[in-house]
This record gives C-alpha cells, sequence and structure tokens, in this order.
C-alpha cells in the first residue's frame, strides 16, 4: 500500500520546490479593490489554477488556491484595521487562516509590532511572504495547525477574515479565538454572512461593501461586517 502523508499526497508525490515561482508564473500583482493601498500576487479564476497546482504536484483532491484570491472578510478587515490603526499599532497580531497574508499585510502597515500569518497551506504561506515583500513589509510565517490544541503562544489582537466558512472549522475556530479572548487578546473577525458566524456571541463595528469576483462569490459586491468577539465573563 502507498503511504500519505497528512495532507493526503503521497510520499512519493512531486512537489513544487520553487513556490515563488509557480506562485509569479500563475498570478499577476493587482491592488485589491478595497485596499488599493496593497497589492497581491492574485489569480484570475480559482479552477485553472486549482487544476494546475493539481497537475504540478500530481495529485487530485487538493484544497482551493484559498491564497490566490482577497476574499470579502478579508478586504474588509483590511480596509478596517488601515482605517483604525490604533487597534494593532505596537502590538502583536496574528492573522489566523491567512491566505494571501492581506490582513496581516494591512497590520503592519498600520505600526504593529509583529504579525504572525498562520495557515496550513504551504503555498498561503509561500504568498504572504511573497506579497509581504511587494508591500515593504515583514511577516513571520506559520503553517502550524493552531487548531489543533492549545498553542503556547499569546497574541495582544488576532484577526480572522472568512473562516467560519464550515461547520467543523467554525466550531474549531471559535473555541481559539474565545480561549484566546478569555487571555486578553482582542478578537476582531471579518465575514461577509458565512452559514457557520456565531453572530449571538460578536459584536458588529463596521459594514463595508466588498467588490470581488463572481468566480468566487455569489455577487459582484458582498456586503461584509467587521466583528468584535465579546469578551468571555
Amino acid at each position: 500500500m502507498e503511504a500519505h502523508l497528512q495532507d493526503g499526497r503521497s510520499v512519493n508525490a512531486p512537489v513544487i520546490a520553487d513556490k515563488d515561482a509557480f506562485i509569479r508564473a500563475n498570478t499577476r500583482l493587482r491592488a485589491v479593490p478595497l485596499t488599493p493601498e496593497i497589492s497581491l500576487f492574485v489569480a484570475d479564476e480559482a479552477v485553472p489554477l486549482w487544476h494546475k497546482t493539481e497537475e504540478e504536484i500530481g495529485e487530485a483532491g487538493l484544497p482551493p488556491p484559498f491564497w490566490a484570491f482577497a476574499w470579502a472578510g478579508g478586504q474588509a478587515l483590511a480596509r478596517h484595521i488601515l482605517d483604525n490603526a490604533c487597534l494593532v499599532r505596537d502590538k502583536t497580531v496574528l492573522d489566523l487562516a491567512s491566505g494571501s497574508g492581506l490582513v496581516g499585510i494591512a497590520a503592519m502597515k498600520a505600526g504593529a509590532a509583529s504579525v504572525t500569518v498562520a495557515d496550513i497551506d504551504t503555498f498561503a504561506c509561500a504568498a504572504a511572504a511573497l506579497n509581504a515583500v511587494q508591500n515593504g513589509v515583514t511577516l513571520t510565517t506559520c503553517d502550524d495547525d493552531l487548531l489543533a490544541g492549545e498553542h503556547p503562544n499569546r497574541w495582544d489582537v488576532i484577526l480572522a477574515g472568512d473562516i467560519f466558512y464550515e461547520r467543523d472549522t467554525a466550531q474549531r475556530a471559535f473555541g481559539f479565538l474565545h480561549g484566546h479572548a478569555a487571555r486578553g487578546a482582542t478578537v476582531l473577525i471579518g465575514d461577509p454572512g458565512r452559514s457557520y458566524l456565531p453572530r449571538d456571541k460578536l459584536r458588529r463595528l463596521a459594514d463595508y461593501s466588498v467588490p470581488v469576483t463572481r468566480d468566487l462569490e455569489d455577487a459582484e459586491i458582498k456586503q461584509t461586517a467587521v466583528w468584535g468577539l465579546l469578551q468571555p465573563t
């Protein structure tokens, strides 16, 4: 029987050694619609890039290339941070499920002391690092599954965009965020109305009309909110 890694890839499967080169070859550097002061390497369409990644690696069933797009929740959260820099200035920040690194980049531009962008997709970490360089900031990347259990690191602020899209992930994410909020972290969430957003445990802070691609969403403009997690009592 062929051995497999935890993410489902065969131990004999080829890997894309130069992720930066792959990202540059299959995306374009473009300004983010809601935060034009930030540019990202983004794909024109999701499916062709998805297929290209599977073709290069030689494996089917890989997760979608979430890192190659500026999602609505991330755009709203990034805009909110840039316009309210006091939320992160001189603070340690975690961008959870960071994808492209957009929110983490916004936090660094807003004056954060340091930012860790965390995503279990190593392509996302590579994309975030590449995007950070393009925007003149420095990030720390982390591909550990922070939702898997207790993590020793602590942050002053935790930012999470578009993470409540699937039941199990949403439950694990809320547990992680709630635990850190109980230890004093400020938690901010960007979300365009995903199915598993725990609205009853959040406080709505701001609303944004976010331009998005129809290849990913059901509309060209997504009404998106930034929420604060209520401090546990």
